[in-house]
This record gives C-alpha cells, structure tokens and sequence, in this order.
C-alpha cells in the first residue's frame, strides 16, 4: 500500500522562495561577520543559540529545495575529508568534550555556508555580502567617532581603543585591527565587483569603496598593505588571462603557476627584509617565536597532531603550555597553516591545504573562461584568505572558515568533476551558476 502524497503547505513554500533565500543569507552572513560584537552585547550562548538556529533552519530550507539540490554536489568531497578528520581527532585530544563542541561549530559554520551556497549564486552572494559589509562597517566608523571624537573615551566592552583622532589603529566593530582590515580587504572586494557587474547605484559603489578603504587605512593593520598587494597583483593577472585568446591560455596558466610557485618560495626567504620594509619587526618576531614553539610541539604528534579547538582553549594542552613558555596570552597560533598542523597535524593540513586549492583552482579556471566579471569575485577572496592565513588563524573560524567553505561550495558548482555525473542523467541536478555572461 503506497502512502498518500504529501502536499507542499505555506511553510515549504515560504522556505524554498527566493525572499526567504536572500533574507536567511543576510541573516547569516551579519550574524557570523558580526559575532565579537554579538558576544561581547548579548553573551556568547546568545551567538550560539542564533547560529543553532539558523542551522535548524538551514536543514529546512535544504529539505524544501531538495528537488532543486543534487546530493551528489551538496558538499565539496575535500571539506567532508578535512571535516572527518578533524571529528576523528576529538578522540585524541586532551579534552573530548571541549573538542568535540568546538568541532560542531566548525561543523555549522560550514554548513551555513554549504546552504548559501545552494540557495544563492555568486552575484546574489556577493550582493548579499556587500549589503551586510555597508551596514557593518558604517556602524563600526559611527562607533569609532562616538569613542575617538565625540566621547573621546575607549569602549572596552567591544575592545575600541578610541584612536581614530589620532588616525588610527582603530577595531570598529570586531574586536581587532588585524580582523577590521581582513573584513575591509573582503569588502573591498566586493564592492569592486558590485561596481563592475552595475548591481548598485554608482554613487553607493563608490561610497562603499571609500568607508572600507578608509576603515583599512585607519586600522594600520600590517597585513592590509600585504592582502592589497597581492589581490592587486592577482586582479592583473586574471584580467591578463581573460584577455588571451583562448588557444593561448593553457601556456599562460601555467607560466603564472610557476611564479606563484617560484614567488612563494622568495617570499618565504626574504621574509625579513619584506617585514622590515612593512615596519612590523617586533610583532614579526612574537610570531616567529610562536610558530617555532608550534613546529617543535608538532614533533611529538607529527601524524595526528593533538585534538581539534579551531580557536585555542587557554587551559587545554599545548595551547597552555605555549602561552606558559612565551608569556603570553595567544588565542590562535597567528598562521592558519601552523595551526592546522599544530592541531589535526600532517594529514589534516594536506586535507586543509586540498581544500583551499581545488577551490582556487575551480573558481580560476571558472573565472577566465566565463564571461561574467562576477566569477572574479570567488577566486579574489579566496587569494585574500590564504594571504592573510599566514599572518592569522581567521581561516579556520568564525568569518574567515565561513567565506572558505562558501568559496568552496560555489567554485565546486561552478566546476566539478560530478557535473558529468549529473549531466549523465541524474534528475535533480543544481544548474550552472545562473549569473548572466
């Protein structure tokens, strides 16, 4: 005896409609760009409890879409890898129960993202993340000219110095200068597409240039001149690609590959004299000290590393005994790659490594070759993530883990070895990313 079929009410309509869509993007992406502030206002079981939220929604909003979503494609088989990984290594770690919880962040972070991505494409996205990123940074410059100006007094509930009299550094609203010029750079970015694919109004592109590239400037982040160099130089470079006749290209890609290859390792030899040109010397020495601490920690778990935490637990070991050793009171290793290594060790930075590349890779490939200037926007912000995971962790929590997995998502439906499965005849499948070429 079949079951009767069941008929779509108000709810499955309202989850799969492309409203509910943009809204359920914008709500996660403010809520996960503006987590210091939400947890230094409301508590961090308030930004929990939102996060939990929005994931129990997400699965509903997945469930009333799934005629729409190929599960073959739902998820980049490198992050189930790195993630599975990472959920194995809770066994080993000092802590299970701490482990374990921080491993279910990480694990609804990409699953937020795993649902943007299916929901929305690059330019709804992108649109997405630029209206959050006007509305954020607009509030972080009011704060900064409330405590630095008007008040002439610190916030320290929301970690601002009130510096902006005095030019800067200034934090808005994230709690470091380091994490305001990262969200500036990807605001950057963003607003740079918006401009070129004519999404807003002229005038509001051009002041939402202006806010982020103040906000960058102001927070006197060294790693802000480092991500605009190399975004720069990464922007010239696509448009060299997108402007070679196609017959050319291969030859091309290949050339850049090897100086990105050759540039990495002069990169990494002259890094002294690059940091003392940047005028960063004594914080570069701190994280050089940190990282060979890290390095030497590893030695004793090379294979495995020892347990997964995302962002550090001050009593757990070796984080412990790191801020014991140094003095100090770090609470990531500074270098997303030290920390991967540190954490899940030599299998789970291959795994993270992976990840980040066959993502880069895709939306590359994707974005010289489709005509669209909105397929630039994937690859940029992803180059931007892995420049500045060698001077930060951002990469493996909270915004920065959120936009890896959201690229990954989007530059592996953009191109994929399963597109032929599903061109094969799978019924379901997501189609090709529907911005206009």
């Amino acid at each position: 005896m079949t079951a009767p079929p069941v008929h779509s009410g108000w709810l499955s309509a309202l989850l799969a409609s492309a409203s509910f869509a943009r809204a359920y993007t914008i709500a996660v992406l403010g809520a996960v760009f503006a987590s210091f502030a939400i947890e230094r206002l409301a508590g961090r079981v308030t930004y929990i409890s939102i996060i939990a939220g929005l994931s129990v929604i997400g699965i509903g909003v997945l469930v009333a879409r799934r005629q729409e979503i190929s599960l073959v494609r739902l998820v980049p088989t490198t992050l189930v890898v790195f993630l599975g990984w990472a959920l194995l290594s809770v066994f080993w770690s000092s802590d299970t129960a701490t482990s374990f919880w921080s491993w279910v962040t990480t694990a609804a972070l990409a699953f937020l993202a795993v649902v943007i991505g299916h929901v929305r494409d690059t330019l709804q996205t992108a649109r997405a993340l630029g209206d959050v990123l006007r509305g954020l940074l607009a509030v972080s410059l009011a704060v900064e000219v409330l405590s630095g100006v008007l008040l002439d007094i610190p916030f320290p509930f929301l970690g601002v110095q009130g510096n902006l009299a005095e030019l800067g550094p200034v934090q808005g609203i994230f709690g470091t200068r380091n994490m305001l010029g990262f969200v500036a750079v990807l605001a950057l970015i963003t607003f740079l597409i918006e401009y070129r694919t004519q999404s807003v109004r002229p005038g509001m592109s051009i002041a939402s240039v202006v806010l982020a590239g103040g906000l960058a400037a102001l927070s006197d982040s060294p790693t802000v001149l480092v991500l605009a160099v190399g975004v720069g130089l990464v922007v010239g470079a696509l448009a060299w690609v997108r402007h070679t006749r196609p017959e050319h290209r291969a030859a091309l890609q290949l050339a850049l590959g090897a100086v990105v290859v050759v540039g990495v390792f002069v990169g990494y030899f002259a890094r002294h004299p690059i940091i003392a040109w940047l005028g960063a010397g004594t914080d570069f020495s701190m994280r050089v000290n940190l990282w060979n601490l890290m390095v030497d920690l590893v030695r004793s778990h090379p294979v495995e590393g020892w347990g997964w935490f995302g962002a550090w637990s001050p009593r757990e070991q070796p984080f412990w005994y790191i801020n014991y050793i140094l003095d100090a009171s770090h609470a990531t290793g500074l270098n997303a790659y030290f920390d991967v290594l540190l954490q899940l060790g030599w299998v789970g930075l291959i795994l993270f490594v992976a990840l980040a590349a066959i993502a880069l890779v895709r939306s590359w490939l994707a974005a010289s070759e489709r005509k669209s200037v909105i397929y630039a926007w994937t690859p940029l912000i992803l180059v931007a993530i892995l420049i500045d995971s060698m001077f930060e962790s951002f990469a493996l929590v909270g915004i920065g883990w959120l936009m890896l997995v959201l690229c990954a998502v989007r530059a592996g439906l953009s191109r994929s070895w399963r597109e032929r499965i599903d061109a094969a005849g799978e019924p379901g499948g997501l189609p090709h990313d529907t911005t206009a070429g």
